[in-house]
């Protein structure tokens, strides 16, 4: 798959390395840092802050007392210095929603929903990374695989078990953009593995 340009599947322009690179999150190594690095929060929509804010009460008693009061002023988001809406942060960096067990950073959102206490899982921004997704004026999608140096051990436990990175997050790709994309988007990586 040498020479791979990119290519539009539906609406959404996919970057190539979504079907070269290998990842796969490895949560022993890396703590889960992408939670709490960074210099701005996860990008968040309209919809999905009311999805937050109905799970508020929920998770209200996983956050810590800083989360906590980040979140009593200014709210679960905010608009950061690129005019996106993004999670609120603590310290300049960890997302409010991080918890901690054994050591290992974890999202409360999605700790409640996996225990079934809420409907809302989490941003579909964090879910989708080390995707990113870019939506322009005309509808169209961009989404870009995202390197990233704390994500160093997902790309070497990727690569053990030759798992692309569109692969490892065929949940998420089908929550944002749906089955019939999905199942398309894994037919033209069928097709350029021929090429």
């Amino acid at each position: 798959m040498d020479d791979l340009h990119i290519v539009q599947v539906g609406n959404v322009l996919v970057s190539p390395d979504i079907f070269t690179e290998n990842f796969c999150c490895d949560l022993d190594k890396c703590k889960g840092q992408c939670c709490v690095e960074g210099d701005a929060g996860a990008p968040v929509t309209l919809d999905e802050i009311g999805g937050i804010e109905d799970s508020l009460d929920t998770v209200w008693k996983d956050m810590s007392a800083s989360a906590q009061a980040i979140v009593d002023k200014q709210g679960v988001a905010y608009v950061d210095q690129e005019g996106d809406l993004v999670t609120s942060i603590v310290n300049g960096k960890d997302c409010v929603f991080t918890c901690y067990e054994n050591g290992c950073c974890l999202c409360a959102l999605e700790r409640a929903y996996r225990a079934k206490k809420t409907d809302f899982v989490k941003p579909i921004s964090c879910a989708l990374y080390p995707i990113r997704v870019k939506e322009f004026k005309n509808g169209t999608v961009g989404i870009n695989y995202n390197r990233w140096d704390v994500c160093k051990d997902a790309v070497v436990k990727g690569r053990e078990l030759n798992l692309p990175v569109y692969k490892f997050l065929e949940g998420p790709l089908t929550r944002r953009f749906g089955a019939e994309w999905y199942a398309e988007l894994c037919e033209v990586a069928e097709q350029l593995k021929k090429m």
